[in-house]
């Protein structure tokens, strides 16, 4: 059976979405949004099915095209791109994946967004006692060759409770671990773009086996779970 594509025509209209982004000029191409956006929801489920052939996923979110204006200085009520979350399934799994299409700005991103406070603290207290399996994991060739390096948000010095000297504050004033991988107008139109994305979130699990197991223990190892 053959995959869904990701078409010129999806990516022409969040293009002109952009240059016309009002709602006059919206609702007189409200047909064509709506035929877009079941192109890409269906594009968005076809990745979670050949996600749940290597992990376990608990939904998918499509995000929606309106946009937040309430406390934003930006009053362009749409957004001009196509985007979806996944949620892995169960407490022992932690980390998501997320797909953004938009035109010369898609990529892929995953990892730990925005960990809870809780999460964070204990993230950091395993990178103080050892983070060479961290750090392993991040420097592996064939990991980077897809990932790249870790990003996110940091602070500029250490956390309140940890020594700013500590070899490991590089990882450890971190807020955000996070990895981006970017993908061209031409690849996103590929018919191999979806087996990349998967092949992309499958080269994240060592990272992810990792972060869940430290996120299930306490420092002792012992398991958090029932």
């Amino acid at each position: 059976m053959s995959q869904t594509v990701i078409t010129k025509n999806t990516l022409d209209f969040l293009n002109q979405l952009r240059k016309n982004n009002n709602r006059d000029w919206f609702e007189d191409n409200k047909k064509r949004f709506k035929e877009q956006q079941g192109g890409v929801k269906k594009f968005f489920q076809e990745v979670m099915e050949k996600l749940n052939t290597h992990d376990k996923i608990e939904r998918m979110k499509m995000f929606r095209i309106y946009r937040d204006i309430r406390f934003s200085k930006d009053k362009t009520p749409y957004k001009f791109n196509f985007s979806a979350s996944y949620t892995r399934m169960g407490a022992e799994r932690r980390g998501g994946y997320y797909v953004h299409i938009q035109p010369e700005g898609s990529f892929i991103a995953t990892g730990f967004w925005n960990p809870e406070k809780e999460d964070l603290h204990r993230i950091r207290k395993e990178l103080e006692v050892d983070a060479i399996e961290f750090r392993s994991i991040m420097e592996n060739h064939d990991f980077q060759k897809i990932w790249g390096s870790l990003e996110g948000e940091e602070l500029k010095t250490a956390p309140k409770g940890f020594d700013k000297e500590d070899p490991n504050i590089d990882l450890i004033r971190r807020k955000q671990y996070i990895f981006m991988r970017k993908f061209t107008d031409q690849e996103v139109l590929s018919p191999n773009f979806l087996d990349a994305i998967n092949e992309s979130f499958m080269a994240i699990r060592p990272f992810f086996d990792l972060m869940s197991n430290i996120l299930t223990t306490d420092l002792n190892g012992e398991s958090l779970l029932d």
